[in-house]
């Protein structure tokens, strides 16, 4: 039996129990898959974390969720960053991470709760048929008002913009018309992308952005804030024209009861987008130690 020193960190929030929940392991990226994620599955969280040492970083980071391990993702980094200073691993200011999306660069506020992400300059997918994006959120396609888009800046999501919170609210997964609308996407669909829904105007009169990101099991219903599909909508957003400024304020998971906010900055013109900084705050609700 070995033990494992665990923080869990809620992201995108300065309080308990707002933004989203996120289990880092410290010591554990050696880990094996199968128990990575029987241990997501354990905590019910969407997403889990495990770092290790690296020799290009200064912490490796592995991302998993209950069904397989992912390249990047941003809730997780802004957690693990926090729960790795806590921890002893890392200091304040600019850190390195080494993911499978590549090296991330982040940069820890002197005191230690605030993480800004710099995302890599985003990859443009297939656009997707409108009617199908509708049938796969059980919403009609006039309900959706900018052509639905694969975008990705370090983990892809189909980036659909709707018309307002009512539609908004009012989605609901289709499982087989998921797998249809994601057999279109050629190489792109090999593994189940769900729309990133969002509407222009926050939550709340500080945001600019709301959004929801719902999922398949064996992950839970909803995402409380999706750090990465931030930065690929920010992307698709500012490449569009949709917004006027390349500075905005996201808001996710109010809905949920968990409102978290991102501060977010393209960098780079609309036509060659160089990287999506996204910033957020981290919380640590628990520490304690796992035992394997």
């Amino acid at each position: 039996m070995a033990d494992f020193v665990v923080h869990w960190v809620d992201a995108f929030t300065d309080r308990p129990f707002g933004g989203n929940g996120c289990a880092v392991i410290h010591h554990a990226a050696h880990l094996d898959d199968e128990t990575c994620l029987a241990f997501v599955r354990e905590t019910s969280l969407v997403e889990c974390t495990f770092l290790g040492p690296s020799d290009v970083a200064d912490v490796r980071v592995r991302y998993f969720l209950a069904s397989r391990e992912i390249p990047f993702a941003g809730h997780p980094t802004v957690a693990s960053v926090v729960a790795a200073h806590a921890a002893g691993t890392i200091g304040t200011g600019d850190v390195t991470l080494e993911t499978l999306a590549g090296i991330i660069p982040v940069h820890l506020s002197e005191d230690g709760k605030r993480v800004t992400m710099r995302q890599i300059a985003p990859e443009f997918g297939p656009v997707v048929d409108t009617e199908l994006a509708a049938a796969a959120i059980g919403l009609r396609a006039e309900d959706i008002i900018a052509p639905p888009q694969m975008v990705s800046t370090g983990l892809p999501f189909i980036i659909t913009l709707l018309r307002d919170r009512v539609s908004l609210c009012c989605a609901a997964l289709n499982a087989s018309a998921i797998e249809a609308m994601n057999n279109t996407l050629g190489e792109f669909g090999a593994d189940v992308m769900e729309p990133f829904l969002s509407t222009l105007g926050g939550f709340t009169k500080q945001g600019d952005t709301f959004s929801r990101l719902l999922l398949l099991p064996p992950s839970p219903s909803e995402d409380p804030f999706t750090g990465s599909a931030t930065g690929a909508l920010a992307s698709y957003l500012w490449t569009h024209g949709l917004i006027e400024t390349p500075e905005f304020v996201a808001e996710q998971g109010h809905a949920m009861g968990r409102p978290g906010r991102a501060d977010v900055r393209l960098i780079g013109p609309r036509d060659a987008i160089e990287g999506v900084e996204v910033a957020g705050a981290g919380y640590i609700l628990m520490s304690g130690t796992l035992h394997l």
